[in-house]
């Protein structure tokens, strides 16, 4: 009886531990053992000789890099929710499904959205760094050193209710925050009533109001540069931008510009809009305290990407197998 040949899948970055000896039980799983960030023609190459090709939200796969794909390559793994890396459309001319891991991040997303919440307008960095930067000296409390702003009672206006969006207001109703959000609809009566919250249908409305603005929303064509100048610009000065969704959603500029002006309080940002360049600017402002930078750690988490790996896994059993894969994305979804 012949056995049949296990479907080569290439692994764009290296991943967990068990997810990868798992994808060697299952495939014939070829490994990023220094997990180093391939080049455009090392992408083309793997599509030239996979089965499976499985990148991260980091690598682009455009539509001329898709009409290289060799004949065998049937399925796009995505090891990301996200899929703004990939031409779908491009794809789906081709035959070649893609998927991405959706639902599994939203908890450690939104933890970190609360991190970034409270690290800017209570000066924790800057308080660490006090302390590091002189050795462990200094001068002892003092009633006007290193004063933040209060969060209790404070308004956020989370800009993209879906799960995390979600997640993040029930964080912030814990720590005594008034909910309001701008969302494509409505979220549910219950979950409305359950977070007290306030919907919008006018972001501009919106934004004009909040103490903090919290984006959680998808980046898709449509919401480029949702946060614009002139958006950005409607915002009062003490207020807060949080970003923990992607960063071609702010126009960067237009938010650096604001606060280095003294027209907006400060950030918290996990993304970037040209990842992964950090923008010069961004990184004075980090020194002075004005923003809080982090290196897109929103899903960071040892539990969260062995969640990513299963479903990756899972999505090319069931394609193997000829069955639909459970999360398949769809030109039309994009």
């Amino acid at each position: 009886m012949s056995v049949r040949k296990k479907p080569l899948v290439v692994l764009a970055r290296k991943l967990p531990d068990s997810v990868e000896t798992r994808m060697r039980e299952l495939f014939d799983a070829r490994l990023n053992i220094d997990d180093h960030r391939m080049t455009q023609a090392e992408i083309v190459a793997a599509l030239k000789d996979a089965d499976v090709f499985v990148p991260t939200i980091n690598d682009i796969i455009d539509a001329s890099m898709i009409e290289q794909a060799g004949p065998d390559l049937k399925l796009i793994a995505n090891f990301g929710n996200g899929v703004d890396n990939i031409d779908v459309v491009a794809a789906a001319k081709r035959g070649i499904t893609v998927t991405n891991t959706p639902n599994v991040l939203t908890e450690d997303t939104a933890d970190m959205t609360l991190a970034l919440l409270l690290s800017v307008p209570r000066r924790l960095v800057e308080g660490a760094n006090s302390l590091h930067e002189n050795d462990g000296q200094w001068p002892g409390w003092s009633p006007t050193w290193m004063l933040g702003r209060r969060i209790w009672g404070k308004r956020i206006g989370i800009i993209g209710m879906g799960r995390i969006g979600t997640a993040v207001a029930r964080r912030a109703k814990a720590f005594g925050m008034s909910i309001h959000y701008h969302n494509r609809k409505n979220v549910s009566p219950k979950v409305e009533e359950e977070l007290e919250a306030t919907y919008w249908d006018s972001l501009d409305q919106m934004l004009a109001r909040m103490d903090i603005i919290s984006v959680n929303c998808p980046s898709t064509p449509a919401t480029f540069h949702l946060l614009s100048a002139r958006r950005i610009a409607l915002m009062q000065p003490h207020a807060y931008v949080v970003n923990t969704a992607r960063g071609q959603i702010i126009d960067e500029m237009a938010l650096i510009e604001q606060i280095e002006q003294g027209k907006l309080a400060g950030a918290g940002l996990d993304v970037f809009e040209h990842e992964p360049a950090v923008n010069p600017r961004l990184l004075d402002l980090a020194k002075k305290g004005k923003v809080v930078i982090l290196p897109h750690m929103g899903s960071a988490t040892l539990e969260g990407r062995i969640d990513m790996g299963d479903k990756v896994i899972i999505n090319i059993r069931a394609f193997v197998d000829g069955h639909r894969p459970p999360d398949r994305v769809l030109p039309n979804k994009v």
